[in-house]
């Protein structure tokens, strides 16, 4: 029986009568996404229309779920909101702290000794509270979700970007920051801005060296890194309903790299296989009872321009595959391209590492089919020239591809298997020469391909594709090599291709673990201790942050005029850093140490407006807060992309940051600065984020007046005396005001609670 069926069976119970007047009252036929959207409301059944990118809706999500590192952020806040259980079911994941130096037990082994007191914390917490918790070295959260939780129609929050995943199993599954988790385990409603939507249709059908992945990776080529912001992403058509489950979960996966809040397919045969494969055929069941509410109404495939705000079309059958890269995964080159514009981009042709794996790619289908291209190896004399590691994502994928001799098989051409983690994906990835900082070129099948990202080294250009192609590039060790078309020299000196990769869809002996690795929280936690030392440098118990103190914020320093792109890791890098993650104090040592200066095109240098000096952000930061300095931070274009972290926000919060003024926002960082209590603003006009320098100071002239749809006016008052007035728009609803007036979203849920 699957987790939590009878909850699941109620979301079906509930959704043909609130479909069917939301058709009503919207008055046409819906997409997916507007069903699962109206059938989640806060308040039931639907009783007005919603406004795509303008009105704010409460929704309550059936589920939640955390990885490890954001989770002691997330379970911190939560016990300070003083409730006794969590309000829908919600799971822990140990996925993150893990780091790829050896292999998967020595990797293990190491982690549990390291990160154990997080690890314990975290085993704890989650019994005391109700909360599944999955242990170190049971796989990555999105497969670990996807194979036991995610469910057709169903919404689901998660504390991770990626936790998009799940629309591969017709979710809508959205990443938010650990406040927002809270909101929803508190028995609160979550707030988001009703979406725009975008439809891609897909016609044909994948063959031979295309892959899933590709879908995405044009689809990112066309819409870049922030073309899908504020919308839902839905993919229908013969293409889709072709592929497999977890193909469409790499798509969904990797839309999160396209800035969309979501994306999701509609309910068929190959979620339907899915479910019932890893033993949730009860889920499917039901599904099959109330289908046609699991996908969008023929109307809207039949004229997807009449119903969505943007449509796309790709045909399957003629998609090449892609190389995505260097640093920014919208950089999309198909592979008949890829040496022309290597040479001409000065790239280095010569492969050091292809990985596989990791949350995107790491399903039975994704593995077989790079399996089928390394049995090639010895059958056609061939030595793979690259380093090659597997990452797989979950203990159920490990154990099962093991059974049937997967394993076996990369091991034969040198590969090493890490554990069930993110690993590499996410920077934890101790790769043995990556200090010297060499340029050179990876290829592997994550999600992300940022600078520093993978091994920390600003001079790593990685490329992403799929896991076949990955496979066959660290064969080639070239890449200029296109499989499709090109031959290899083998130990023989004689010329021979690669065939097509191939690879079942699912395991013909169906999955299998002696230890999936679940632990199931006590029926009554209240006696479950959860301690946190005081002198501990991994965790710190949280003091709420201040109220405003309702006067305009004035005398502010700039800290930063970041210059270009500033994502989440950036402003509050992962690798090493993630074992600070549940200390507030510590982390925020690495707060914007990774944003470039505008004024001198460094970074983790900033001049300290009290002596006149250069030194690390954080420590200007820190030294502004002594002195009782408000401090204001300036960004470009789509600032904060990428993860959820709301480290992101809480560092700055932290460190006396009162607002952040940028060009334009990535969604969830947006709404993690709101709910932390700071002023995530926009510049009314662009250009005026020329006009402010180094020295400058601020002063706010009309946040006593702060108010939904009322831009507020900043005082940049520059070193020689002159002023600059710059207006600045922002997206604060009433409620959200609320969260700046109280100091945090979180302060007012301990209040509710007191």
């Amino acid at each position: 029986m699957a987790f939590d069926i009878e909850m699941i069976k109620k979301v079906y119970e509930n959704m043909p009568g609130r479909v069917d007047k939301a058709r009503e009252i919207v008055g046409r036929p819906l997409t997916l996404t507007e069903k699962i959207l109206y059938n989640h409301l806060w308040d039931g059944n639907p009783t007005k229309a919603f406004g795509r990118g303008v009105d704010y809706v409460d929704f309550a999500p059936d589920r939640v779920a955390c990885q490890d590192a954001t989770a002691q952020m997330a379970l911190l806040q939560f016990m300070h909101a003083g409730k006794a259980k969590v309000a829908v079911p919600t799971t822990v994941h140990c996925d993150h702290l893990i780091q790829a130096k050896v292999d998967a037990v020595t990797d293990l082994a190491r982690a549990k000794t390291q990160s154990n007191e997080v690890f314990d914390f975290l085993s704890s917490v989650s019994n005391k509270y109700g909360i599944g918790f999955w242990k170190p070295g049971a796989g990555i959260i999105h497969q670990v979700v996807l194979e036991n939780y995610a469910f057709p129609g169903g919404m689901m929050i998660g504390t991770d970007s990626h936790t998009v995943n799940a629309g591969g199993l017709g979710m809508v599954a959205i990443g938010v920051g650990g406040a927002d988790a809270v909101d929803v385990m508190s028995g609160m409603a979550w707030e988001l801005k009703f979406p725009k939507l975008i439809g891609v249709k897909l016609t044909g059908k994948l063959s031979g060296w295309t892959a899933p992945k590709d879908v995405i990776l044009k689809v990112a080529g066309i819409l870049t890194v922030k073309g899908g912001t504020g919308a839902i992403v839905e993919y229908f058509g013969e293409g889709a309903t072709s592929m497999s489950c977890t193909g469409k979960g790499t798509i969904c996966n990797m839309g999160a790299e396209i800035g969309a809040t979501t994306s999701t397919f509609g309910y068929d045969d190959s979620m339907s296989r899915y479910l019932r494969s890893t033993n949730r055929a009860d889920v499917a069941d039901a599904a099959d009872k109330v289908a046609s509410y699991l996908t969008g109404d023929p109307e809207v495939y039949a004229n997807p321009e009449q119903y969505f705000d943007q449509v796309i079309e790709i045909n399957l059958t003629e998609l090449e595959p892609h190389l995505n890269g260097p640093f920014t995964p919208d950089l999309a080159t198909p592979i008949s391209k890829m040496k022309e514009e290597a040479i001409k981009n000065n790239w280095p042709l010569q492969i050091q590492v292809g990985l596989i794996g990791s949350c995107t790619n790491s399903s039975y289908e994704d593995i077989a089919r790079a399996a089928s291209l390394a049995r090639q190896v010895s059958a056609k004399n061939l030595k793979t020239k690259s380093q090659f590691t597997i990452t797989p994502g979950s203990e159920v994928v490990r154990y099962t591809i093991e059974r049937d001799g997967f394993i076996d098989t990369f091991e034969k051409i040198g590969a090493t298997v890490f554990a069930n983690a993110c690993g590499p994906c996410i920077g934890m990835w101790d790769r043995e020469g990556a200090e010297k900082e060499e340029r050179n070129t990876i290829v592997h099948s994550f999600n992300r391909n940022f600078s520093k990202r993978a091994d920390g080294n600003p001079n790593t250009l990685a490329f992403v594709g799929s896991p076949e192609l990955v496979t066959a590039m660290a064969i080639a060790g070239d890449l200029g090599f296109n499989p499709l078309t090109d031959t290899l020299i083998n130990e023989d000196g004689e010329e021979v291709r690669l065939e097509a990769p191939t690879g079942d869809e699912l395991p013909p002996k169906g999955f299998d673990a002696e230890d999936p690795g679940f632990q199931a929280p006590a029926a009554d936690g209240s006696g479950v201790q959860v301690a946190v030392s005081p002198t501990s440098e991994r965790l710190q118990l949280l003091a709420p942050f201040d109220a405003w103190d309702g006067k305009n914020i004035t005398g502010a320093k700039l800290l930063i005029k970041a210059f270009g792109k500033c994502t989440t890791d950036h402003i509050s890098m992962a690798g090493p850093w993630l074992r600070f993650r549940g200390h507030l104090d510590n982390i925020s040592n690495n707060m914007l140490i990774g944003a470039v200066n505008a004024f001198n095109q460094k970074t983790n240098s900033v001049k300290n407006q009290l002596t006149g000096d250069y030194d690390a952000v954080p420590a200007v930061a820190r030294a502004y807060k002594a002195a009782g300095i408000p401090s204001i931070v300036v960004g470009d274009h789509n600032y904060g992309e990428g993860s959820s972290r709301e480290h992101a926000a809480m560092e700055p919060r932290f460190l006396g940051v009162k607002a952040v003024l940028v060009k334009s926002f990535a969604r969830i960082h947006e709404t993690n600065l709101k709910k932390q209590g700071l002023l995530g603003l926009t510049f009314a006009n662009e250009a005026d984020y020329d006009k402010i320098q180094e020295n400058d100071t601020i002063n706010f002239t009309d946040l006593t007046e702060f108010a939904p749809g009322k831009p507020l006016s900043l005082e940049f008052v520059h070193a020689d005396g002159t002023k600059d007035i710059i207006l600045a728009n922002h997206t604060y609803n009433a409620g959200q005001i609320g969260w700046f007036v109280a100091g945090s979203a979180l302060n007012l849920i301990a209040a509710a609670g007191a």
